[in-house]
C-alpha cells in the first residue's frame, strides 16, 4: 500500500542450512553449530549467506518529472531489478509502461490496486463494493498484460460503520467473486495488512488467508507495517509460505511522533528479519516502499537494501 496516499492520512488520524548440508559437513545434533544451521544464521545472529531475493522498487518512488522510460532506466542503473506499478485503466499508459520496463531490463513484479481504501470491499454499500471489484479486475488484467504475478489488495477496512466481524465476512465474500478471474489470468491476489484496524495479528492473518482454500489468495507482507504492535520476524515465521510478496521500509518506534524512516534508521531488527526469511526459504521479490528521491538517494537506498535486507557485506 502506498504510504504517500491513504496510509499517511491514517497515520495522522490514528537458506543457510542448505549451504552447509550441501557440503556434506557433519554437525553434532543439539550443538550450537546445528542450531545456527537450522536457523540459517551465523554465530552473531546474521544469516550466513545473502538472501536469494530480487530487489524491487515502487514506481511512485521514482522522479515523477521523468518519462517512464527515464524513470525505469534510473531504477535499473542504481541496482533495482523489479517494479511494482500502479493500476491504470488507460491502454496507452499500460503499453508505455510495458515497453519502458522491457527496455530498461526491469521485470514488472506486481500491481498496486488503487481503489481499496476509498472503496473497501468491506463496505455495506453495494455501489462502493462494485467500484472496488471493478478496480481489482482492472488491476488483474494489468498484471496479466505486464506479466506480473501479484496484485496487492487491502481486503477490508474496519471503522465506525463496519465491525470487525462484518469486515471479515463481507471482504471474503467479495474476494471469492474474483477467484475465477484470478485463476483464468494466473494472477495471485496478495492481501496486505496496512493499519486498517484489520488482521491485527499474524495468527489472524494466516487464518484469514487459509479460509479461502485457494492458491490464488496469499499474503502480502510489509516489514514496517507491524513494528508498532509486533515483530516482523514473528509475522514472517507465522505466515511462512503464505507470503507471496513483500514491502520493506523502516519505522521509528521510540520517538514521540512515530514515523516512517529509511532502511536502517528505525527499529526493524534486520538481522532477525533476514534470519526469519531464510528459515521460511523466501526467494521472491522484496519491494522498497518509501519516500521517493533523486539518483543519489535511490543509489544509497539500493546499497542499504543490499546490506540490511539481502545481507551482502
Amino acid at each position: 500500500m502506498s504510504k504517500n496516499t491513504s496510509r499517511r492520512d491514517f497515520l495522522k488520524t490514528s537458506m543457510a542450512a542448505a549451504g552447509v548440508a550441501g557440503l556434506g559437513v557433519a554437525v553434532p545434533p543439539g550443538s550450537a553449530e546445528a542450531s545456527a544451521v537450522q536457523a540459517g544464521s551465523g554465530p552473531m545472529g546474521e544469516t550466513s549467506a545473502p538472501l536469494p531475493v530480487k530487489k524491487g522498487i515502487l514506481v511512485d518512488m521514482l522522479p515523477k518529472d521523468l518519462s517512464y522510460a527515464d524513470r525505469f532506466k534510473l531504477a535499473r542503473s542504481v541496482g533495482f531489478e523489479a517494479l511494482q506499478v500502479n493500476t491504470t485503466p488507460k491502454p496507452g499508459d499500460a503499453i508505455e509502461i510495458m515497453r519502458a520496463a522491457e527496455t530498461a531490463g526491469l521485470r514488472i513484479d506486481s500491481v498496486m490496486n488503487m481503489d481499496h481504501w476509498e472503496y473497501p470491499l468491506s463496505s455495506a454499500d453495494p455501489a462502493v463494493v462494485e467500484k472496488s471489484l471493478q478496480g481489482m479486475r482492472t488491476s488483474m488484467h494489468n498484471a496479466n498484460f505486464w506479466g506480473a504475478k501479484y496484485v496487492l489488495l487491502v481486503p477490508a477496512v474496519v471503522n465506525a460503520q463496519t465491525s470487525y466481524r462484518a469486515a471479515w465476512k463481507r471482504s471474503q465474500t467479495q474476494i471469492r467473486k474474483l477467484l475465477p478471474l484470478a485463476e483464468q489470468l494466473k494472477v495471485v491476489i496478495a492481501l496486505e495488512e496496512v493499519w486498517n484496524k484489520f488482521l491485527l495479528s499474524p495468527l489472524e492473518f494466516a487464518t484469514y488467508v487459509d479460509e479461502f482454500r485457494s492458491p490464488w489468495v496469499k499474503a502480502w507482507f510489509d516489514v514496517g507495517n507491524v513494528v508498532l504492535y509486533g515483530y516482523p520476524e514473528d509475522w514472517i515465521r507465522t505466515l511462512g509460505p503464505r507470503i507471496a510478496d513483500m514491502h520493506v521500509k523502516d519505522f521509528k518506534l521510540h520517538d514521540a511522533s512515530y514515523q516512517w524512516v529509511n532502511l536502517g534508521d528505525g527499529d526493524v531488527n534486520w538481522p532477525e528479519v533476514r534470519k526469519a526469511l531464510a528459515e521460511i526459504q523466501y526467494s521472491g521479490t522484496i519491494i522498497t516502499e518509501l519516500d521517493g528521491g533523486d539518483e543519489s538517494y535511490l543509489r544509497d537506498l539500493s546499497q542499504r537494501f543490499d546490506r540490511l535486507v539481502i545481507g551482502k557485506s
